[in-house]
C-alpha cells in the first residue's frame, strides 16, 4: 500500500513492532527480512490471531476493542503516552483512566510553584488532596504545612474547617462548585472507587455536603474568579486557572492571581513580611 494511503493505526503498529528486539522476547533473530518482531509474534504476545492482527495493520476488519488494544499495547511494550496514542488511532478516544494515587511532586515542580511568588498556587490530586503549594498559597488560602496530611483535602477544608468556610465569600456557591468539579475530576481520573470513605465521612460530618452530593451536579474546574476574606488582607479578589500536568494524570495545578493592581500590591507587601520572617530564622 502506498504510504499516502496507509492507515494511521496500521502504520503506527508496524513502526512500533519494527523497533523491538526479537531476542529480548525469546525469539530467534535469524533469517529476518525486516527488523523487529514479526506479525505472528506480536499476535502471539497479544493473545489474538495472526489474521486479526494482520488485518489491523492493513486497515481491515473494523475497529478493535479496547481489550484488544490493551493487549497489543502490552505486547509492544508501549509507554503510557504511546498507549494513549494507540487508542486515539484505533478508537478515537483515550483509554479508560485507571487511577493511581499520587506520590507527591518532583523538586522541579515545586521550584515552579516557588517561582510564582505572588500567585498563590497549589497542586492537588484527582481526589482533591493538596500535595504541594507555595508561600503565597499558604498566606492567602490555607497554611497547609500546619495541617496533618489527611486534613489537606479541599473538600474537608471547605465543609469542615470553620476558618476556611468563613474566608469564602458566597460560601454556598463556592461549595456547590467544588462538589461538582470534584465529581467531574474523580470520574475523569477513574478514581470513583477511591473516594467512598471520603464521601461517607463528609456526608456524616456535613449535612450540606450530603445534600449537594445527592444533587449529582457536575462542573468544569477551568477558570474563574473567587473572593477571599483574609484576616489581615481583607477582601481580596482572585482569578484562577486550572492546568493539567503533562505526564502526571493524577495531578492538577491551580494558579490564582490578584484581579486588581491594588490587591496585587497588598499581596506583595504581605509576602515580603513573610519572606523576611522566614529569612531571619
Amino acid at each position: 500500500m502506498p504510504a499516502a494511503q496507509e492507515k494511521p493505526l496500521g502504520a503506527y503498529l508496524r513502526d512500533r513492532r519494527s523497533r523491538l528486539d526479537p531476542a529480548a522476547f525469546g525469539f530467534s533473530s535469524a533469517r529476518r527480512r525486516t527488523p523487529g518482531l514479526r506479525r505472528e509474534e506480536v499476535a502471539q504476545r497479544s493473545n489474538i490471531s495472526t489474521a486479526w492482527y494482520t488485518w489491523l495493520e492493513q486497515g481491515r476488519g473494523g475497529a478493535p476493542s479496547a481489550q484488544v488494544l490493551s493487549r497489543i499495547a502490552s505486547a509492544l511494550m508501549l509507554t503510557e503516552a504511546e498507549r494513549e496514542h494507540l487508542f486515539m488511532l484505533g478508537l478515537g478516544h483515550a483509554p479508560e483512566a485507571k487511577y493511581t494515587a499520587s506520590e507527591g511532586v518532583t523538586p522541579r515542580l515545586q521550584r515552579l510553584l516557588d517561582v510564582l511568588e505572588i500567585s498563590p498556587t497549589i497542586i492537588k490530586t484527582a481526589t482533591w488532596d493538596v500535595v504541594a503549594w507555595n508561600r503565597a498559597a499558604a498566606l492567602v488560602l490555607t497554611d497547609y504545612g500546619k495541617l496533618p496530611s489527611a486534613e489537606r483535602n479541599i473538600l474537608r477544608l471547605i465543609f469542615c474547617d470553620p476558618r476556611v468556610r468563613a474566608a469564602q465569600e458566597g460560601w454556598e456557591g463556592v461549595a456547590r462548585f467544588v462538589v461538582g468539579a470534584f465529581r467531574a475530576d474523580v470520574a475523569r481520573a477513574g478514581a470513583a472507587s477511591e473516594i467512598g470513605k471520603l464521601v461517607e465521612e463528609l456526608c456524616t460530618r456535613s449535612a450540606e455536603f450530603a445534600a449537594m452530593w445527592r444533587d449529582n451536579d457536575v462542573r468544569v474546574h477551568g477558570e474563574g474568579t473567587k473572593l477571599i476574606r483574609h484576616p489581615t488582607l481583607g477582601l481580596i479578589a482572585l482569578e484562577y486557572s486550572a492546568f493539567a500536568i503533562d505526564g502526571r494524570p493524577d495531578l492538577g495545578m491551580i494558579v490564582y492571581n490578584a484581579v486588581t493592581s491594588a490587591d496585587a500590591d497588598r499581596l506583595r507587601a504581605a509576602l515580603k513580611v513573610v519572606n523576611e520572617r522566614v529569612d531571619r530564622r
